[in-house]
């Protein structure tokens, strides 16, 4: 449901049309609409949350939440030095899409009765911590390589949004023409076309698929901490899904 609520209210924020091949929210109702869906899914979540009874749990969501935002502001206000950086776009990364992942894991942990600094609840932490940067990194990826067909919303949204991901980043390592240009935000004419044609020619989609098995790994080291069980083959599973999917 939080999830939910943050895609509702990321499509209102981005302007977006499309989610998932189908009309956003907002464009099939209104934006006042969509803002109070997201609300609501909010409110829901925090009374479903408030009942488990749980102190460490409801916590931990709150924090999620929290990091849902910062993660926002950080896109909203970057200053033009801090898109250029690696470790801002991954900060960002985390509070926008990994936290929520890793704080969820965190408290399924909790739920199963570990505590909140076992080695159990740790690792689970742990893999959704890399499974959310993962996750985030191939979805960057796709916004240079899968069509709009594909993904269900338009490719290169991200850079339409003036948003520097993975792929730009490492390819502005090579081609020092892409920095002013990610600067900016793309907003000049021919930018967008110019970043996909250097990120094509350079390897920044390779270094990007690089650092997301990386991530993918670093998941799947933290789920061989967990006792095997179909449980832990399934997250095996769920990982490779991350790395291998087209949309």
């Amino acid at each position: 449901m939080i999830h939910v609520a943050s895609l509702i209210h990321d499509d209102v924020l981005d302007e977006a049309d499309t989610r998932r091949g189908g009309e956003a929210v907002h464009k099939m109702y209104s934006n006042k609409v969509a803002v109070l869906a997201g609300d609501y899914l909010l409110a829901r979540a925090s009374v479903l949350l408030a009942k488990l009874e749980c102190v460490n749990v409801v916590q931990i969501m709150a924090s999620a939440l929290d990091s849902l935002v910062q993660g926002e502001i950080m896109q909203i206000k970057s200053a033009p030095e801090d898109t250029l950086e690696m470790s801002y776009y991954l900060r960002k990364s985390y509070y926008k899409t990994a936290s929520l992942i890793c704080d969820a894991c965190k408290s399924c942990a909790i739920l199963g009765g570990h505590g909140i600094n076992s080695d159990i609840t740790l690792a689970a932490e742990k893999f959704g911590y890399h499974l959310g940067l993962a996750y985030q990194i191939i979805d960057d990826i796709l916004d240079f390589t899968a069509t709009s067909e594909v993904l269900g919303k338009p490719a290169m949204a991200d850079v339409s949004l003036g948003l520097a991901t993975a792929p730009v980043l490492y390819a502005a390592q090579q081609s020092k023409q892409l920095r002013p240009v990610i600067k900016r935000r793309f907003k000049e004419e021919g930018d967008a076309e110019l970043a996909y044609e250097l990120v094509m020619q350079t390897d920044g989609v390779v270094k990007a698929q690089q650092l997301a098995l990386f991530h993918a790994q670093s998941a799947v080291d933290a789920l061989m901490e967990l006792p095997p069980s179909d449980a832990q083959r399934a997250l095996i599973r769920l990982t490779e899904v991350v790395l291998t999917r087209a949309s």
